[in-house]
């Protein structure tokens, strides 16, 4: 199954804060690209630990 996630990326301070608000993840960077691929680590650590059950209720 593929599912489409959000990414949003804000300036904050000296730096970026990505946020996956699907999945209520966040990471952050000194650079979009940064904060971006730092985000996209976080996600596959979240979908590689969590379980089948955790996964499908956070994406309600």
């Amino acid at each position: 199954m593929k599912q489409k996630l959000t990414a949003i990326i804000e300036k904050e301070d000296a730096g970026y804060v990505s946020l996956c608000p699907e999945l209520d993840i966040a990471s952050q960077g000194v650079s979009i690209e940064e904060a971006r691929d730092n985000l996209k680590e976080a996600l596959e650590l979240f979908f590689e630990t969590a379980s089948p059950e955790e996964v499908k209720q956070k994406l309600k």
